[in-house]
């Protein structure tokens, strides 16, 4: 698991980002579970750690468009 930092949402606690194997990590507040959301490109990740609401942009641009697990 990438370094996880931790960020200001009400519903995220901590992002995370593997380069190498274009893995993006997001470990909720609420529930404590980890999702990692595989090709993720890392413009995308850049966008989601800039972003005003990371939830929003994680539902509209990260969830319908990538596979994800549970971990």
């Amino acid at each position: 698991m990438p370094e996880m930092t931790y960020v200001d949402s009400r519903n995220i606690e901590a992002i995370g980002y593997d380069a190498a194997a274009l893995e993006l990590h997001v470990r909720f507040l609420k529930s404590g579970e980890t999702y990692v959301y595989y090709a993720v490109e890392e413009w995308r990740f850049q966008e989601l750690m800039r972003a005003g609401s990371k939830g929003i942009y994680l539902n509209a641009e990260i969830k319908p468009n990538y596979q994800y697990a549970k971990l």
